[in-house]
């Protein structure tokens, strides 16, 4: 019986299905089956080999079922995706009377996890807590990393706070937690009391802090960890890897992101994926359509996020036919599921290129109800192409879905104002009066010796406002030499051309390049960040500005990177 178990606990951890299946048998023939040592082996066993049933089959067919019989069953549908098998064992485990154990509790709110079921969760939670195994560092991670992944960040706090003894997992799951709800600057903190306290690093918890470095676009920050990270021996990881690819791009340095990329002699479709978008994020087009090939050539398949990220490239170039056929490449590949997210990407690329009716007659062949962000797409796109009576109906469709969203109503306004409607215009603001939405204020931010400067239209609260004033009159004066016209057309309100002129002038992205000018040594690149979409006469100014100076503009705004050099844009001027 001993050296059977030591084969069977052999093919477990090999991975040995077949061999595995001829010990079974010998088990059978023995009559060892009735041992319940032997049959939590072969449930093990069958588990590790992603065959559930047959470890049901087994576990079923138990006399007598010790709490290791119940806690391999939960763990073995659990770690394949059977969720809602593992809380339906869990229910009969209690059902039954069984005592649980950590190991019980730990492995089906995981389950919990992947369902997003909060409810079960919290029972769970309050019966951890009647057991007294809250405090276990297994049972207080798994109920911190489904709150955490419910959007309960809070209450994820709460428990990670209350845990006496916190493991390396630990740390990684609030790390990923406040990531994955948007709380960048939080999980920066974090780590830094993680490393304050001597917490060791992880590959885990270096991906998520990297992150969120991308997502607020801090190069220094970024490059820091890359030093960390090579001293820590973790460059060959490849989600390691994919956000140091994804921290360069979103920081403007696509140079380095490609740079590194080249460098990795192995890639998984995560790094290909992440090179992508980061050329899509800089309108280099071509680049993201090579790479693209060339997976396809070295046998790497693309996912869903590889598709989207192309259908992305597509809408920012205005490449519709294009944009057709790596949809219709989407729709014949049997390996992807197409989801909601590849028909909003598509509905961009017909709207962005004027075929507004076609991506109307899309939203309604899809098979998904059309998301808010599909309709905000659209009515962005009747904006540009001047369709307002399409831009009509998907305005009252987002103010159903979202009706706290005050952006939603100033875009309406703007059809109505781009095509000289004020009484509309008057009727759509009045509307976002009585609504009680709230709209974003445009903010540009720049940054100068380690201090971040916030710029918004009309600024004058900035130290060196006087300067700034001064340096952005002198540029529209050498601007003026270029024959530039101001392009009073993208100033929405109803007055004279003048005073159109003027309030285009004080635009947030015009100061924070002229504090640029004034702060920035002139061999640097001067890297503007911005919240919302830049307007097309801030647009030509940069072109024109980088022209007369000689350097070069990077500005991020709410799409995507545009990068200023000898008169042009990166851009192409579609974007």
């Amino acid at each position: 019986m001993f050296a059977l178990h030591e084969l069977l606990q052999l093919c477990a951890k090999r991975r040995s299905l077949l061999v595995g299946k001829s010990c079974h048998g010998l088990a059978i023939h023995f009559g060892m089956v009735t041992d319940t040592v032997t049959c939590n082996i072969l449930i093990n066993l069958y588990t590790k080999c992603g065959r559930n049933d047959c470890a049901r089959h087994v576990f079923d067919a138990m006399i007598t079922r010790s709490i290791v019989s119940w806690n391999t069953m939960i763990a073995g549908y659990t770690q394949s995706g059977e969720d809602v098998e593992a809380l339906k064992l869990f229910q009969r485990m209690q059902r039954e009377g069984r005592q649980l154990t950590k190991f019980t509790l730990s492995s089906t709110i995981c389950a919990c996890a992947a369902k997003y079921a909060i409810n079960e969760c919290k029972q769970l939670h309050a019966i951890a807590i009647k057991l007294a195994l809250d405090s276990n560092s297994f049972v207080g991670t798994a109920i911190l990393d489904v709150y955490a992944k419910c959007n309960m960040i809070k209450d994820a706090c709460w428990v990670f706070e209350k845990m006496p003894d916190k493991t390396l997992v630990t740390w990684s799951s609030l790390f990923a937690g406040y990531v994955q709800n948007g709380l960048h600057e939080e999980a920066l903190c974090l780590f830094r009391n993680a490393q304050r306290e001597g917490v060791k690093l992880t590959e885990f918890t270096l991906s998520a802090i990297i992150s969120a470095c991308a997502s607020l676009a801090l190069k220094i920050e970024g490059t820091q960890l890359h030093a960390v990270i090579v001293k820590c021996g973790f460059h060959g990881n490849f989600f390691v890897a994919a956000s140091l690819v994804d921290v360069y791009a979103r920081c403007g340095q696509i140079e380095n992101s490609y740079a590194l990329f080249a460098y990795m002699e192995q890639k998984n479709v995560v790094i290909w994926n992440a090179m992508i978008a980061g050329f899509s994020r800089h309108a280099r087009s071509w680049e993201s359509m090579i790479l693209f090939e060339k997976m396809h050539q070295l046998g790497i398949f693309p996912n869903e996020v590889t598709y989207l990220s192309m259908l992305s490239v597509c809408s920012h170039a205005g490449l519709v036919e294009e944009g057709r056929h790596y949809f219709n490449l989407l729709m014949s590949d049997r390996t992807v599921e197409p989801n909601v997210l590849h028909y909003s990407c598509m509905v961009d690329v017909l709207g962005r290129s004027g075929k507004t009716d076609e991506a109307w007659e899309l939203l309604h062949k899809m098979p998904f109800e059309p998301t808010a962000s599909m309709w905000g797409s659209l009515l962005g796109s009747c904006r540009n192409y001047n369709n307002s009576g399409l831009a009509r109906i998907a305005a009252e469709q987002l103010f159903q879905l979202e009706p706290d969203n005050g952006g939603n109503h100033v875009l309406l306004s703007n059809v109505y104002a781009a095509s000289g409607n004020w009484e509309n215009v008057l009727m759509a603001r009045k509307y976002l009066k009585d609504s009680g939405a709230k709209k974003e204020m445009g903010r540009s931010w720049i940054e100068a010796k380690g201090k971040i400067h916030v710029f918004v239209v009309g600024e004058r609260k900035h130290p060196a406002i006087t300067d700034i004033y001064n340096k952005l009159e002198e540029i529209y004066h050498d601007v003026r030499k270029f024959a530039h016209m101001t392009k009073i057309e993208c100033d929405l309100h109803d007055v004279h051309d003048d005073q159109k002129e003027e309030l285009l002038k004080h635009h947030s992205e015009k100061l924070a390049l002229a504090f640029g000018l004034i702060s920035l040594p002139p061999n640097i690149p001067i890297i503007i960040h911005k919240n919302l979409r830049i307007c097309g006469d801030c647009h030509s100014f940069m072109k024109v500005v980088a022209h007369i100076t000689e350097r070069l503009f990077i500005v991020r705004d709410a799409n995507r990177f545009h990068h200023f050099k000898d008169g042009s844009c990166s851009c192409g001027d579609f974007w």
